[in-house]
């Protein structure tokens, strides 16, 4: 099983930032597809950022060059470095993994319990 835990949320002033963490326990899959997806009320769940195993990684138009994603292998950690936060980046935000591609919300297989932003 794969259990994902989010941390690092939090209330901030725009123009701030943040860095999310997700700690996976992972077993039974080595370097998955992770991704950071985020959801506010009423709007539907979209991924913003994802990394393969290989350490390529892409972001949704709206976040490019604001967020920044990134993994520790070692220690089983993805992060989202999140700069210059604007008020509609306010949401929860959730840690996935599949086990292939994960560009969409669809194709992820494990989801966290996410971790509240809001700017």
């Amino acid at each position: 099983d794969v259990q994902l835990v989010e941390s690092g949320g939090g209330s901030v002033q725009a123009g701030g930032s943040l860095r999310l963490s997700c700690a996976a326990s992972i077993d039974t899959i080595r370097r998955p597809c992770m991704a950071w997806a985020r959801q506010s009320p009423g709007q539907e769940r979209e991924v913003v950022a994802s990394i393969d195993g290989d350490g390529r990684t892409t972001y949704a138009d709206v976040v490019k060059g604001l967020f920044t994603i990134s993994r520790d292998n070692a220690r089983n950690t993805l992060f989202l470095r999140m700069n210059n936060l604007k008020p509609e980046d306010t949401a929860m935000y959730f840690c996935a993994a599949a086990r292939g591609n994960c560009d969409t919300v669809g194709q992820m297989h494990y989801w966290g319990q996410g971790t509240q932003v809001t700017v």
